[in-house]
């Protein structure tokens, strides 16, 4: 299913705007794809567990350790008689031959929680998307609020004025005109709130997206939806990243329960080693040379072995580890059920809530046309004395507050479309097909690393990937993005 394939198609009605310079949902996803806080913090977190394979395979491979030391001795006891020097230098690789399955279990376990955090990104991703098209609307929706609310000023003014004409000629009463008066200020009010909570919105999508909004366009038609509410559950069982994510924690912890149960068995290690001595000079009065020393005072031994480790008893710590991973994994498999109920809900609670907008909108329409012909009517009885003022106020209001409610509407139908989506697995980046550059590719960084096996191998230093939103102008001090110190 692509998002954007029917991009052709816009709303229409109250929710129109200018489009000659205006901004995209496109481009507002695509900007927050690139460079969303939440999001690249959420790649950061996943480049940790890919890391964390590496760390289970190093403990499979060989150890190289070495040593160097310079003892000076002393003859006799309590006395500074020269007894000696000498320089140690030792090297020793250890090789693990036999561990029980704990390495090759923790392996498993760190592929598994890899897949989980995938998913998790993928599940960020499809909640950061769910913002911003929330973000996206609410500045449409608001947007047309204030402008329905600055015409409404606009026509209570011209009221006003016509109410006090009329009162001069004795056509009206003075509360006629008190009344058109309090509807204005009313409405000023209105349109200082509407005005406020538009602020807010183009801030939030500042937040979300990393920029204050321009002029937006429409957004494009969403791509068919779920027929019934037993269609979205299917689909969402069977996409939701966050039961993909549970499912895969699940299978690292019953892998950390094999690893913690090995901890029982006999390990078996390769070991082989160097160790080199040098009496600098000194032999002659070195205490306790070992045998088979040079005459030049020097002297090179070198071991080969295996070393079997059979725990006989460890205090009770191990079985308490093993107690400890299936209480986890016990506690995984509870998940599991939760996450699936939630998903289930979330389902059947964004079609609900889909459903209902549309059919909001369906009744809001006929109820802007509807007051939109009885102000028409209301103006026209006034005229020829069957209507008064509060009734033509009246109307008027009716007809504003049925305008607001099918902006409303048609922004919580969209939003909930969305989230339906969402909710389904199928708002992610792959799912929208944006033209904004390479996906972000997770399975890149986890084939770079998870073999490496050179100790001087790290990263460069991180530096910022968001989008700062702080002003310059409001703080000087801010040059750019932050990056951490080298030290």
């Amino acid at each position: 299913m692509r998002f954007w394939l029917l991009c052709g198609a816009a709303l229409a009605g109250t929710m129109a705007v200018d489009v000659a310079v205006a901004d995209t949902l496109r481009e507002a996803l695509v900007r927050t794809y690139q460079a969303n806080p939440t999001l690249t913090g959420a790649r950061a977190r996943l480049r940790a567990l890919d890391e964390g394979v590496a760390i289970a395979k190093a403990d499979g491979r060989p150890q190289l350790t070495g040593e160097v030391g310079v003892t000076q001795n002393f003859k006799g006891l309590g006395r500074l008689e020269n007894g000696g020097r000498s320089l140690q230098a030792s090297a020793d690789i250890a090789y693990p031959l036999f561990n029980g399955g704990s390495v090759k279990n923790g392996i498993r376990a760190a592929d598994a929680r890899v897949m989980a955090g995938r998913a998790d990104l993928r599940a960020t991703e499809g909640g950061v998307f769910t913002d911003a098209v929330g973000a996206y609307m609410d500045v449409i929706r608001d947007a047309s609020i204030v402008e329905l609310n600055q015409n409404q000023v606009k026509v209570l003014q011209t009221n006003l004025q016509a109410s006090r004409d009329r009162f001069e000629v004795g056509d009206l009463t003075r509360t006629d005109v008190a009344q058109s008066e309090a509807r204005l200020s009313d409405a000023r009010s209105r349109l200082s709130t509407a005005e406020g909570q538009l602020i807010a919105s183009r801030e939030n999508y500042r937040r979300i997206i990393g920029a204050l909004p321009g002029t937006l366009e429409p957004p494009p038609p969403l791509p068919p939806l779920p027929g019934s509410p037993d269609e979205a559950v299917r689909i969402a069982l069977d996409n939701n990243p966050n039961l993909a994510s549970i499912g895969a924690t699940q299978q690292a912890a019953g892998y950390d329960v094999r690893r913690a149960r090995a901890g029982r068995l006999p390990s078996v290690t390769a070991n082989t080693g160097v160790t080199y001595n040098n009496f600098l000079g000194s032999l002659d009065k070195a205490v306790g040379a070992p045998a088979g020393t040079n005459l030049d005072g020097t002297s090179t031994d070198s071991q080969v072995g295996l070393t079997a480790r059979i725990p006989l008893y460890q205090g009770g710590g191990t079985a308490a580890r093993l107690r400890q991973a299936q209480a986890v994994q016990s506690q995984s498999l509870e998940q599991v059920v939760e996450v699936e109920r939630l998903v289930i809900a979330d389902a059947r609670a964004t079609f609900a809530r889909y459903d209902a907008a549309v059919e909001t909108i369906a009744s809001a329409e006929q109820a802007v046309a509807a007051n939109r012909l009885a102000l028409e009517g209301t103006r026209a009885e006034n005229t020829v004395g069957t209507r008064n003022v509060l009734d033509v106020l009246n109307a008027e209001q009716e007809l504003l507050n049925s305008e607001v409610l099918l902006v409303t509407a048609r922004r919580d139908a969209y939003v909930a479309g969305f989230a339906l989506l969402n909710a389904m697995g199928r708002a992610e980046m792959r799912d929208l097909g944006l033209d904004g550059g390479a996906l972000y590719d997770p399975v890149a960084n986890y084939d770079r690393v998870r073999g490496k096996a050179w100790d001087w191998s790290d990263d460069k230093a991180p530096v910022t990937q968001a989008t700062r939103t702080v002003d310059p102008a409001t703080d000087p001090g801010i040059q750019g993005p932050v990056t951490p110190s080298s030290n």
